[in-house]
């Protein structure tokens, strides 16, 4: 096809629509409306004599063609993307964009972000509390901390991942909390105190049957979307947290909050994430050396 006959806004739709696997999400992606993308799409399946989409019930998956073309046409538009980035005069980049794990964010990023202010003072941090999978293209940004319960591999899409810190959990609570509740000395004595809940409640029950405190109920207490939503309630002396060691290291040592027993379980891991961790900017690279630092300190302690 010659190049001035190459429907390029069609194809721009397709490959959004394709990399997101929705055409909703495109419609957003590209601010235009969801019938203009089908309508985009729909001629270019006519242009092309083939269908690049199978539409299901609300969801769409690819054809073989459309998966063939939806990988040259990333690669291309990544590609032009970076040329328009070589070809503008801009100054040097000091602006950061991190998105992480709003727990990671709360408890371990935010209280230790003024030492790479101190560290790297050229570099501005925009830190965006997210626990989704990263869609780097579609997104401002360039380096991303993600936790996965596997601690060996991930199988996140498009991108690539190092492994940062291991997740390990232990009961903790408020030094008030410790000196005015039912006294704790053993595992057990823990389901006298109301227990504070992350996502769900199995955590406290896999914590305790590791702890050897079987057959006993541990459904109550509330349950928080948010780690870091549980730590506060645990340092306002509302209950128990199962904490996660290495995100609150410096709360312990400082005497925010008590871990009454030394046993801590595995719970996965954090990760750092981007599209290319061999090809970062600067300020990326710089980011991440200083995070590993921090989580390997946070890990000794």
């Amino acid at each position: 096809m010659r190049r001035g006959r190459i429907p390029l806004t069609a194809l721009r739709s397709f490959e959004s629509a394709g990399r997101l696997l929705s055409f909703s999400r495109a419609a957003e992606e590209l601010f235009v409306t969801q019938a203009a993308i089908s309508r985009q799409i729909r001629e270019l399946e006519v242009l092309l004599g083939t269908k690049l989409f199978h539409r299901h019930h609300r969801a769409v998956s690819l054809t073989e063609p459309g998966a063939r073309l939806l990988d040259r046409l990333s690669d291309s538009f990544d590609a032009i993307a970076d040329a328009v980035d070589e070809a503008t005069a801009a100054p040097v980049v000091t602006e950061l964009v991190v998105s992480a794990e709003p727990g990671f964010a709360a408890c371990f990023l935010v209280p230790r972000l003024s030492r790479f202010r101190a560290l790297r003072p050229d570099v501005e941090v925009e830190v965006l509390a997210d626990p989704h999978v990263i869609e780097f293209r579609a997104s401002r940004v360039d380096l991303a901390i993600r936790y996965d319960p596997e601690v060996e591999e991930v199988g996140w899409p498009r991108v690539d991942a190092e492994p940062l810190m291991a997740s390990r959990v232990t009961p903790v609570l408020a030094p008030s909390l410790l000196a005015s509740g039912p006294p704790i000395r053993k595992p057990a004595d823990l389901l006298r105190h109301t227990l504070l809940h992350d996502d769900e409640r199995a955590g406290w029950t896999t914590w305790l049957e590791a702890a050897g405190v079987r057959g006993l109920p541990q459904t109550r207490g509330p349950v928080f979307n948010d780690h870091a939503l549980v730590i506060q309630m645990a340092m306002r002396g509302q209950g128990v947290a199962l904490g996660d060691m290495p995100l609150l290291a410096e709360d312990i040592a400082a005497g925010r909050l008590v871990a009454p027993f030394t046993l801590a379980i595995d719970t996965g891991g954090y990760w750092i994430v981007a599209p290319d961790l061999a090809d970062l900017v600067p300020a990326a690279r710089a980011f991440a050396d200083w995070l590993k630092t921090e989580a390997a300190t946070a890990q000794a302690a």
